[in-house]
């Protein structure tokens, strides 16, 4: 075996074209066995393999510095720089993140999770090379849909009078997650179709050197591009054609449904576990195939990720026009989706939380400056959704809550969040956007709204006493939970799931005071900045009342176990219980009845 051996890019250098390319063929086997087992995304990994090896052939990492965009094309590269065990060894798969990690290796030079970043970022490697007199090459890996994006182009752009060395390897499939859209995509086939000879280059356009491989899984012919590259003294995009899924029958013929795969039987390309929707992507999917049928202008638009609600292939088809894919480029998303409203139209722009953490001055001086009546949907939006540093799904409150002019709302049942996106479509005055919840109630124990007119109207869930356990969205169903515990130590405690994260329900915080000494919020979010800190500051002039949040702090966590992480924050309702019980045995709180 060739990568038992590899503990850095040094050991490929004087490979063979034999050892090459039978080292291709062995990561291939290893990255479809590894998923196979471990899930992950394959199809973007299983393309870029042979440019992988060529560029750790000719190119002197961490020396010179690679960046790849979008990074989960980045396991070939981990394979070639010491850390082949997390792909060969079952027990070690979990010891590597799925994207470039700079606490993992000195030849990642970034953590990159999100995309369109790596041209920008190589610009300021280069001019700091420039400024220190330096003459590393300094490579931007751009691939799966990452030129779609605002910030490529405007890398490129400054790219394109740097007059330094930059190599901009274009990694060219022919996809995004799903399938591209865009103009420059259009442009992109011709030039795949000409050999690279078309006259509409965007490259060109923008001052930069060109060269195309016709074959970019052709590792001999990649290596001599990249040898003629090395050390250039002018930018230049080298526009490699890739196969998305190369040598994986399933995901060439699939390679949307194959870009991130759970474990899966090697013969039949069947999941291991079934393959579940869960019910509020599928129930916001009905809405929106519903909501198209009955208003011609309502219009679903998504950045690359088919709207963070698996819409498929026959769901977009089914829309039509009443769908727009604009490429992972949320931020111009936000600002159609406030051009679209002001024009008449009824949008819902839907994507990660994560993503989401890229529009704020869209969202403030496009949508809500203007009042423009969008609905924005966040789904992922948990500390249960993904764990990598890069893609967090709990920032969202703490970002959006607080723009002027924008509802926040969390609904914490199916058929709430379904009551919910109907109004804010219906609406014409507000600005609306809606966390997606990824648990909550499995029926709601109240009667659910059909208007949210009446803003920052809380929803009381069951009435108490002494103690009132406010719970937003996802941990709404965990309030209650806890509730039903103290009530078995004889503590009837109020439950209020307050919907609203953007205002405050003056009159219901105000009856609380009558009668609650003790005010909880649970937020499956950040506290610094969240919903729970509205709360304290409203009651932090009255002594009688004690407030107390649960949340996460502020910080960055990776690849964290999401139970354990709860359990280290006391978000279980056991624990909020056994807190509350703390504070009514030990504490000065007195109370109208016997603790039993």
């Amino acid at each position: 075996m060739y990568l038992e051996r590899i503990a850095s890019p040094g050991d490929i250098k004087s490979y063979t074209p034999a050892d090459r390319s039978a080292l291709a063929e062995e990561m291939r086997t290893a990255l479809i066995h590894r998923t196979s087992i471990h899930g992950g995304h394959i199809a973007p990994n299983l393309g870029i393999i042979e440019a992988t090896i060529a560029l750790h052939t000719v190119f002197d990492s961490p020396r010179d510095k690679i960046i790849f965009d979008v990074s989960h094309q980045c396991y070939p590269h981990k394979m070639l720089t010491g850390r082949a065990g997390a792909y060969i060894n079952e027990a070690q798969y979990g010891d590597v993140s799925g994207f470039t990690n700079t606490d993992e290796s000195a030849h990642d030079i970034f953590n990159i999770g999100h995309t369109s970043t790596a041209v920008s970022l190589a610009t300021g490697l280069a001019k700091a090379r420039d400024l220190a007199g330096r003459t590393e090459n300094i490579i931007a890996v751009v691939g799966d849909g990452s030129m779609s994006g605002g910030e490529a182009l405007e890398g490129l752009n400054v790219a394109g009078e740097m007059h330094s060395n930059l190599i901009i390897v274009f990694n060219d499939n022919d996809w995004s997650i799903s399938e591209n859209h865009g103009g420059m995509y259009e442009k992109f086939r011709a030039l795949r179709e000409t050999g690279g000879s078309a006259p509409d280059n965007l490259f060109r356009a923008m001052n930069l050197d060109y060269r195309f491989v016709a074959d970019g899984n052709d590792t001999e012919e990649l290596i001599r591009v990249f040898s003629e590259v090395k050390d250039t003294k002018v930018p230049v995009v080298v526009h490699i054609v890739t196969q998305k899924g190369k040598g994986l029958s399933f995901a060439e013929d699939d390679p949307e449904g194959w870009h991130r795969h759970k474990p899966f039987h090697l013969d039949t390309g069947t999941a291991k576990s079934p393959e579940t929707t869960g019910a509020y992507d599928a129930a916001t999917v009905d809405f929106v195939l519903r909501t198209a049928r009955e208003n011609p202008n309502f219009v679903y638009l998504s950045a690359g990720i088919v709207g963070g609600i698996g819409l498929t292939p026959e769901n977009r088809a089914t829309l039509g026009a009443q769908y727009v894919d604009v490429g992972i480029a949320e931020e111009h998303a936000v600002a159609m989706a406030s051009g679209l409203a002001r024009g008449g139209a009824r949008p819902i722009f839907g994507t990660y939380s994560t993503f989401f953490q890229r529009v704020y001055d869209q969202m403030a001086q496009d949508v809500c400056i203007n009042r423009s009546p969008a609905v924005f949907l966040a789904t992922g939006t948990s500390l249960y959704r993904s764990t990598d540093v890069t893609h967090l799904g709990f920032y969202d409150i703490s970002i959006f809550s607080n723009i002027p002019n924008l509802v926040c709302l969390a609904p914490a049942s199916v058929a709430e969040h379904l009551a919910v996106l109907a109004w804010a479509v219906r609406q014409t005055e507000h600005p609306v956007m809606i966390r997606m919840p990824m648990t909550g109630y499995a029926e709601s124990p109240y009667p659910v709204r059909a208007d949210y007119a009446d803003l920052n109207k809380y929803q009381v869930v069951t009435k108490g006493a002494d103690v009132a356990l406010i719970g937003v969205g996802n941990f709404a169903a965990m309030a209650s939970d806890a509730a039903a515990i103290l009530a078995r130590e004889g503590i009837r405690a109020t439950v209020v799931n307050p919907i609203f994260l953007s205002g405050l329900d003056a009159a219901l915080l105000d009856s609380l005071k009558e009668n609650h000494h003790l005010v909880l919020t649970l937020e499956d979010g950040i506290i610094e900045g969240g919903f729970g800190q509205k709360i304290a500051a409203y009651y932090g002039n009255h002594p009688a009342v004690r407030v107390r949040n649960y949340g996460l702090p502020k910080k960055f966590f990776n690849r964290y176990n999401p139970a354990e992480l709860a359990r280290e924050y006391r978000l279980t309702a056991a624990q909020i219980a056994a807190d509350v019980l703390k504070e009514f045995r030990h504490g000065t709180y007195s109370i109208g009845f016997a603790l039993q």
